[in-house]
């Protein structure tokens, strides 16, 4: 198990090779550039990073050393690749890979969530089975994999998250998710106001056609 817990950086390299890993294995192990594309690719991410070469190099050269990642020499191969331990270190059955996989790179979510992002890697039949999954990794010895944090204000289901970087602050969490609130209420609103004055303009555009139209006659 971690001695330490894992950094944000380590999260989102062991998420994305344990991803790419599942659906793209033609292309993994990945290179230092093909994981830092990984990292920074906008989808299926959250939050989205942008992450520079050497930024990607200390956090894979920080989780070799904790063996959870494994440099790969292939024959004929120029480029050195990188493998992750992870599922072999903690005994991950497909089931908990897929959860804890969608939870490293998406952070806290509801069980539909969770069902529906982790399909990619194993399609869960229904929630039952996604849920009888996460009772499992809650229940991990010698530590639990993930926990179910309190249902937030204003939403209807409970979400889970990871403890691969140690102990979650719940205050912490709910703070964030209130300030994230806050930013999307915000950028949907200036989104609206942008659209109205769109609206405004083309109308005005219209009217004046229009005036021009009958002038003529």
């Amino acid at each position: 198990m971690l001695e330490t817990p894992l950094n944000d950086v380590e999260i989102r390299i062991l998420g994305c090779l344990v991803e790419k890993q599942h659906t793209t294995p033609d292309y993994y192990p990945l290179t230092l550039n093909s994981l830092m594309a990984a990292c920074n690719q906008s989808s299926n991410r959250t939050p989205v990073v942008s992450f520079d070469e050497t930024t990607v190099a200390d956090g894979v050269e920080s989780l070799r050393q904790r063996q959870l990642v494994w440099l790969v020499s292939q024959a004929g191969g120029r480029a050195v690749k990188y493998e992750q331990r992870l599922t072999e270190t903690f005994a991950l059955s497909l089931q908990e890979v897929a959860l804890l996989c969608v939870l490293m790179l998406r952070g806290p979510q509801t069980l539909g969530e969770l069902r529906g992002r982790a399909e990619r890697i194993y399609p869960f039949a229904d929630l039952a089975e996604t849920e009888a999954v996460m009772q499992v990794m809650l229940a991990a010895e010698p530590e639990p994999l993930a926990m179910k944090l309190p249902r937030l204000p204003g939403t209807k289901e409970s979400r889970f998250t990871h403890l691969l970087a140690g102990p979650v602050e719940v205050e912490a969490f709910a703070a964030a998710w209130e300030e994230e609130k806050g930013r999307g209420s915000s950028s949907a609103l200036t989104q609206l106001e942008s659209e109205v004055q769109n609206l405004r303009a083309e109308l005005a555009e219209l009217r004046e056609a229009f005036e021009a139209f009958k002038a003529e006659f």
